[in-house]
């Protein structure tokens, strides 16, 4: 007697074909897809396949339910959306929008079936279980099958339906799946891009945003919400509230941790925060954006790292970025109005764009949104910011969420000079107010070029922030911004002293090499028919970054006679031993310039950024490189400093190449040309690009990347 057809129906393995279904899924590219046991990782609102295998006999539609389970969090709910229940069928469904498990074959102890989920389902791990019962008997218990491993389902830019879509899906190779850019840093003028491997592939890197998230406010329900998600994120790379990933720190003392400029990308940062459970010291603006870009990446969510030259921090809501001076023209190092802080100006500033439709706002705002890792002020109480629409931020549109305004004085307030004046009620007259200071150039990489050597890279992103300096139109949108804050009212409305008869101009400084001297100049032209007299001051000064003064290097000050009509040169000249000592990491400058006229009691101001230059890191790989074969690489540059190099290190990376490798060194000599080799075995054949750094004590930043072809092995 056959009774085989009366068992119940059991499972007895379960094939989710993770290769096949990932080249589909575009997640081909993640690392642990290559190992002996892969992880499944899946796209969110796009099918894929598996292979039900029952042990005994075949599934029969009149005789057995199999129902497919898949449930996400601590307390999976149908209703929340964190649970799912699907019975097999073999029919048709006819709503994309629901999850969805159709039969597509079966043979004779196992079924295909084909999956549909949901584009707005919750990102990250899912469990996934089938439970087989008969049909006619609502007592017999479920056999329940387990499948052992999590399941990874994340946003889909692909998929018409998923709030991150893409249409231009050209793009999406860089925004999703290039995992090597460029992160333009320094101030106006000459400002580099500096080679950053984001590495959202690597092994670590989905576990690391796994535990990210787990420490987050965001409820399981809105996980699949790319405005919750990535207002998350701009919270949480940075360590300031809850248990986050990076430490930001800008005064120059890392010796507890790594420094900013010796990271050569994400991975070793998100490694060693999965593996400690701790923040990672140290990171700086251009690292949040970088670990901020990786995490969106790896979850599916078209990213660009943004670098604004010239970037307002507006302490006080003002819309303007505020510079007081004695009455003697001295300037304060400290706002008098404001006890809450201190507006500064950073040479640059660096956050992330990430691409989304927004309908919780009025249409026109979707596409890219930008969010801020960096811990600068606060939003909600909590250290975060964004997604801001770049929409907005062009149209001064300040109350739509999140955090418009902040980013609007970012990219566009004016710059006001103060100065003392015992006849104003506010005790201070308005010098001048400079429109074209802040936000001088936005900028981002290009897609589909990377340039090791050069800039064509470089794309000039400034007309999507904001209309062109000085235009009816991006006047109009300071002033939209300006309406909405009564403090900023107050500042906008008063008056600037008028205009007199004498023109000033200070001479922009775009490139110094470190160790050349330079000169401060300033052009004065007297349009009037009477002689003047001119009280100036010239300075220079070392800077952070961040536009905090380190240390006054040179300055100078005077009175001196301009004749009528005349044209005059103010210079003050400095030599590289009166600056070398004084320098800071990036070796940012400051040149400040103010002249008072005495007749006319006119005011001018003005001052400008500049970076001294260091040497790149050359690198060159010697030879053929070959897959599982090693390959010898050369570091090369020239100590720009007369003095010794104490505590070096070389870093280098690159995916399929060699992954966060440190190479100590000996002290450096004094102008001493440095060359280095070493070897990594490349895992990957392709064109692959290799990013390295030198960093010590006394020099850090140097940096270089170049691009390598690696060969298959011959068998």
């Amino acid at each position: 007697l056959d009774m085989s057809n009366d068992e119940q129906l059991a499972v007895t393995s379960v094939h989710l074909y993770p290769m096949e279904n990932a080249k589909l899924h575009h997640t081909d590219r993640f690392e642990v897809l290559h190992r002996d046991n892969p992880t499944v990782i899946l796209r969110r609102g796009q099918s894929f396949h598996l292979v039900i295998a029952f042990s005994g006999r075949t599934y029969d539609s009149t005789k057995d339910v199999v129902q497919l389970v898949f449930t996400y969090g601590v307390r999976p709910n149908i209703i929340k959306g964190t649970k799912a229940v699907c019975a097999a069928s073999e029919k048709r469904k006819d709503d994309d929008k629901i999850w969805y498990a159709r039969i597509v074959g079966k043979d004779e102890n196992s079924m295909n079936v084909e999956v549909s989920t949901p584009p707005d389902i919750p990102v990250g791990q899912w469990k996934f279980s089938i439970e087989s019962k008969p049909k006619d008997t609502l007592k017999t218990q479920s056999k329940i099958f387990t499948y052992a491993d999590k399941i990874y389902l994340l946003f889909n830019p692909w998929a018409k339906d998923d709030q991150v879509y893409m249409s231009d899906q050209r793009l999406l190779d860089e925004y999703v799946l290039n995992d090597v850019g460029k992160i333009w840093v320094g101030p106006h003028g000459s400002c580099r891009g500096r080679e950053w491997i984001f590495g959202q592939f690597d092994a670590t890197v989905l576990p690391a945003v796994d535990l990210m998230m787990s420490r987050s406010s965001v409820a399981p329900v809105n996980r699949g919400n790319p405005i919750y998600v990535t207002r998350a994120i701009s919270k949480l790379v940075n360590s300031n509230d809850d248990l986050g990933i990076l430490q930001g720190r800008w005064n120059g003392q890392y010796e507890d941790g790594t420094a900013p400029a010796a990271w050569t990308g994400s991975v070793p940062i998100l490694e060693e925060y999965l593996d400690t459970g701790s923040e990672v010291k140290y990171g700086q603006c251009w690292v949040f954006a970088g670990v901020a870009a990786t995490v969106c990446r790896a979850l599916g969510i078209p990213c660009r790292v943004v670098s604004n030259l010239v970037s307002a921090h507006d302490a006080n809501a003002s819309l303007t970025i505020d510079r007081y001076y004695t009455a003697d023209m001295e300037m304060m190092d400290y706002d008098p109005t404001n006890p809450d802080g201190d507006d500064s100006i950073w040479n640059y500033h660096v956050w992330n764009d990430v691409w989304m439709a927004r309908p919780d706002l009025p249409k026109g705002y979707g596409g890219w949104q930008a969010i801020d890792a960096t811990p600068q002020e606060t939003s909600d109480g909590v250290y975060q910011c964004g997604p801001a629409p770049v929409e907005a931020v062009k149209c001064g549109a300040v109350g739509f969420n999140y955090d418009v305004s902040f980013l609007l004085s970012t990219v566009n307030a004016d710059l006001v000079r103060w100065k003392e004046d015992d006849t104003s009620e506010f005790n201070y007259s308005k010098i001048d107010s400079n429109k074209y200071h802040i936000g001088r150039m936005i900028l981002t990489k290009k897609p589909w070029i990377y340039d090791p050597i050069g800039d064509t890279d470089k794309d000039d992103i400034t007309d999507e922030y904001k209309n062109k300096e000085g235009t009816k139109a991006e006047r109009l949108t300071l002033l939209n911004g300006v309406r909405a804050s009564e403090r900023a009212k107050r500042f906008y409305m008063l008056p600037a002293k008028s205009r007199e008869d004498i023109d000033f101009e200070l001479v922009n400084l775009d490139e110094v090499k470190l160790g050349d001297g330079f000169s401060i100049t300033v052009n004065i032209h007297n349009r009037s028919e009477k002689e003047r007299t001119v009280q100036a001051v010239l300075s220079a000064a070392s800077i952070y970054y961040t536009g905090i003064k380190a240390h006054v290097i040179k300055k100078a000050t005077g009175d001196f006679k301009v004749g009528p009509k005349a044209k005059e040169m103010l210079r003050l000249s400095v030599k590289p031993e009166e600056y070398l000592e004084k320098l800071v990491e990036y070796c940012n400058m400051k040149i400040y310039a103010i002249a008072t006229v005495v007749e006319t009691n006119e005011t001018w101001g003005e001052e400008d950024d500049f970076q001294v230059l260091k040497p790149n890191l050359d690198i060159k790989v010697t030879g053929n490189a070959v897959v599982e074969r090693p390959c010898a690489v050369k570091f090369s540059f020239k100590n720009p400093l007369k003095k010794v190099l104490t505590a070096c290190k070389f870093q280098y990376a690159g995916p399929g190449l060699a992954r966060n490798t440190t190479v100590p060194y000996r002290d450096v000599q004094p102008e001493e040309d440095v060359k280095v080799e070493h070897s990594f075995t490349p895992q990957t054949a392709g064109r692959q690009k290799l990013v390295g750094t030198f960093s010590s004590k006394e020099l850090v930043d140097i940096t270089g990347s170049t691009e390598i072809e690696i060969f298959e092995k011959e068998e």
